[in-house]
């Protein structure tokens, strides 16, 4: 049974660190708004963005000697997969849903005898896929000293993508992130950023447009896959960044409550053990009076 003492101290413990959860939930809430502002701003132009792609990949006349960008390399078998994380944690269960989903389509990739090949964005997706997969992990970046990620730092993971893809050193390129919905959910992603992945109902609703290119189409092609490419990494940062600071207002506001209820706990002890003592004190005194 621990003593007086001891309980009171961790007492006071708990409290100071039940202030900080709750400090961290305020700022988490803070930052919500704006990343949810932020994310929910850029899914129109980045969702546009693909559409006007697909359609005008639907377009082209001239497939086989169309951007590889757009149709590949005409193999399979080497898949680069790019794992977008935090470089912070407390954060619930936000990286590790985004690795967990992540780790899921690694293991079909290898069962099926293909080449994996992993390029990890955030310290902590590196920490948790290291350790079963450190092997297949060819670029880590993290982004610890930034206060806010832009568009630049997206570019610059796009480029590394696109060189890594211009060296034949993959012929899929996969990302992998967190899609904001609200404070509570937030839902892992796959999307294929190479080749341009072609959904039936898209090309069913753009199978009639017809469009005149000026200049050449495979030219108009050639610059708008690569800044594509850029435009869906940096929508996964704003997701991710929602996301985030959702997930994190949620355990903060669980480990609050959670340090309360053992404050309560731990306040009955300390009473009970008090009593106790109190008791033990009034029982000796009433002996010794007794034998007198």
């Amino acid at each position: 049974m621990p003593s007086l003492d001891d309980l009171k101290k961790r007492i006071k413990s708990v409290k100071s660190t039940q202030k900080i959860t709750k400090a961290m939930k305020m700022v988490a809430a803070a930052k919500l708004r704006r990343a949810q502002d932020n994310a929910e701003k850029g899914r129109p132009f980045s969702e546009k963005m693909n559409n006007i792609i697909l359609n005008l990949s639907n377009s082209v006349s001239d497939k086989d000697n169309a951007s590889k960008f757009l149709v590949g390399t005409g193999k399979n078998d080497v898949h680069l997969c790019v794992v977008i994380t935090a470089d912070r944690g407390l954060c619930g269960g936000f990286n590790t849903n985004i690795c967990r989903k992540a780790k899921n389509y690694f293991e079909k990739i290898l069962k099926e005898g293909k080449t994996l090949k992993i390029f990890t964005v955030g310290s902590k997706g590196y920490d948790q896929l290291k350790r079963v997969y450190g092997s297949y992990i060819i670029e880590k970046v993290n982004f610890k000293g930034y206060k806010k990620i832009t568009y630049k730092e997206a570019e610059q993971i796009g480029e590394k993508i696109i060189k890594l893809f211009n060296k034949s050193q993959f012929d899929t390129c996969k990302i992998f992130y967190n899609k904001f919905k609200n404070v509570i959910t937030q839902i892992p992603q796959e999307q294929q950023i190479i080749p341009i992945e072609n959904q039936k109902k898209k090309e069913e609703k753009t199978s009639d447009n017809f469009y005149e290119f000026e200049p050449e189409e495979n030219e108009i092609l050639d610059d708008l896959l690569p800044r594509n490419i850029s435009t869906q990494i940096f929508k996964a940062f704003l997701e991710n960044a929602a996301s985030e600071q959702g997930s994190r207002m949620t355990a903060m506001d669980s480990a609050t409550r959670n340090a309360g209820d053992l404050v309560d706990k731990l306040t009955i002890t300390y009473n009970r053990s008090r009593q106790a003592a109190i008791t033990k004190e009034l029982i000796e005194i009433i002996s010794g009076a007794e034998s007198l």
